[in-house]
C-alpha cells in the first residue's frame, strides 16, 4: 500500500499563488507517477497535472497549463504543485493519487489507486 498526505491548502485572492504537498510512503517502488486531481461543489473529479517519478515527464489539464506546475522530490517521496495566477474556478478540494506501471493514460483517474485525503484551495474573486 502507499499513504499519501496532502498539504498547503488554503485561501488566496484570485491571482494569487499557493504550493501544495503531497508526501508518499509505503511501496513507493511500485508507483509510476503521481498525479493532481481536483473536485469542484457539484462537479465530478478531474484531471490536474502528473509527473513520472523516474523520468520526471508532466502532463497537464490545458485549464492549467502555463499557471501551474508539478514537481517532485524523490529523496523527500514528495510531490509539488505550484499553482499562479489563481482563478475562482480553481476552487476545489485537491487529491494526490499514485497511478502503478502499465496502467494507461495518465490523465483518467481510473488507472490511479491510491488517494490522499484531499485539501481545500479557495480562490476569492
Amino acid at each position: 500500500q502507499v499513504q499519501l498526505v496532502e498539504s498547503g491548502g488554503g485561501l488566496v485572492q484570485a491571482g494569487g499563488s499557493l504550493r501544495l504537498s503531497c508526501a508518499a510512503s509505503g511501496r513507493i517502488f511500485s508507483v509510476d507517477a503521481m498525479g493532481w486531481f481536483r473536485q469542484a461543489p457539484g462537479k465530478e473529479r478531474e484531471f490536474v497535472t502528473a509527473i513520472t517519478l523516474r523520468g520526471g515527464s508532466t502532463y497537464y489539464a490545458d485549464s492549467v497549463k502555463g499557471r501551474f506546475t508539478i514537481s517532485r522530490d524523490n529523496a523527500k517521496n514528495k510531490v509539488y504543485l505550484q499553482m499562479n495566477s489563481l482563478k475562482p474556478e480553481d476552487t476545489a478540494v485537491y487529491y494526490c493519487a499514485t497511478r502503478p506501471y502499465f496502467r494507461g493514460s495518465y490523465y483518467l483517474e481510473q488507472n490511479y489507486d491510491y488517494w490522499g485525503q484531499g485539501t481545500q484551495v479557495t480562490v476569492s474573486s
